[in-house]
């Protein structure tokens, strides 16, 4: 017979007076004890204040049974070596390879990686794709926690109400999230491999080029470090977020945003048009929104190198340069992007610049809509 646990006793009512709080932490340790966890799973979430998030951690822990790596590596037919590259590229941290702690889970996925490999993709292409990935999901992880927070968290919750409800959540989510993502990767898929070209040369090599011509454009927000000193962190978050919705909003296919860093977005296209289109849109609508921080932009095209879903060369390196030589609530470009666009905008000189880390001078032009009768 299982004797139950004096919570005094074990210290996991310390610091807690009496009253309400006192109450709703008895409540949520008789339910854990009843959901099975002990008394050292209990004494370490409250070391570390985290015993609301027990039944979430319950939720998301894979039930069945348990592998050791060396158990896998010898069922699926790969080596221990690369299952543990293949765990630091999804950022799971290191284990020994005959403790029994991987899941059904970690079988399937790895026996996903071995088809992968039998057709043909080779070991640091897998790691990059994986590591690619498992940014992108943290990103995607980070903000449903910060969405299902506000949204969950009432005023007046004891700690069993929300670690309650935060597992009810996950336990309705995450069955509709997975079919989510997978229809929204296939359009994304779909779009990329409509923009790629593949031409003779790729074709009779066999391989995509290295480098590939792009047109980059970086925007930011004017002032957005002074803005950081004289404002709260918290009031920071909307202006923020705000600009993150209008960049997605301009980020329309061919037009491809590659990542937002703070005050600032990456866009990418293969040509011009569509890529200035949407640098305006973002500048105008902020010169227009007297709300909001004013924007700019910089545009610059030439042969850029992909690696793990990033970008890098010298019209990287360009662009943001120009970005941050852009006035306040204008747009610039190269003379290579000024004579490739055929959209309806118009140039006016801005002089023969140099810039750190770009080698020579860069010619730069203002742009701006062209206005009727131009």
């Amino acid at each position: 017979m299982r004797v139950a646990i004096d919570y005094e006793a074990e210290g996991l009512l310390d610091g807690i007076g009496e009253g309400p709080a006192r109450e709703a932490r008895l409540e949520l340790l008789r339910t854990l004890e009843q959901e099975g966890f002990s008394l050292a799973e209990l004494r370490r979430a409250a070391s570390e204040d985290r015993l609301a998030l027990l039944p979430v951690e319950r939720v998301l822990e894979a039930e069945g049974p348990r592998y050791t790596m060396r158990e896998i590596a010898e069922t699926v037919g790969l080596d221990i070596e690369f299952l543990q590259e293949a765990r630091r590229a999804v950022g799971d941290p290191a284990i020994d390879p005959d403790e029994r702690v991987l899941t059904d889970e970690e079988l399937e996925l790895s026996r996903h990686a071995k088809v992968l490999l039998d057709a043909g993709l080779d070991r640091e292409s897998f790691l990059e794709l994986v590591r690619v990935m498992s940014h992108a999901l943290d990103s995607i992880a980070s903000a449903l926690v910060a969405t299902l927070g506000q949204a969950l968290l009432q005023p007046g919750d004891t700690e069993r109400d929300l670690g309650l409800r935060y597992a009810e959540s996950l336990r309705m989510l995450t069955p509709l999230a997975g079919p989510a993502l997978e229809l929204i990767l296939g359009r994304r898929l779909r779009e990329q491999i409509r923009e790629a070209v593949i031409g003779r040369a790729e074709l009779e090599s066999g391989r995509l080029p290295g480098a590939q011509p792009v047109v980059v454009s970086f925007v930011d927000i004017v002032g957005f470090t002074e803005l950081g000193e004289q404002v709260p962190a918290d009031e920071l978050g909307p202006v923020v977020r705000d600009f993150e919705a209008r960049v997605e909003s301009v980020a329309r296919p061919p037009v491809r945003l590659v990542k937002t860093i703070g005050d600032a977005a990456m866009l990418v296209a293969p040509e011009p048009d569509p890529l200035l289109d949407a640098a305006l849109e973002l500048v105008e609508s902020s010169r227009e929104d007297a709300d909001a921080p004013l924007l700019r932009a910089g545009v610059a095209s030439g042969e850029a190198l992909q690696r793990a879903g990033d970008l890098y060369g010298r019209p990287v390196n360009l662009a943001s340069r120009l970005t941050a030589f852009a006035r306040p609530g204008s747009v610039v470009a190269t003379d290579e992007v000024r004579a490739a666009a055929r959209t309806d905008c118009r140039f006016s000189f801005a002089g023969n610049r140099r810039f750190k880390g770009v080698t020579g001078e860069v010619a730069v032009y203002r742009v701006r809509r062209a206005e009727r009768g131009d």
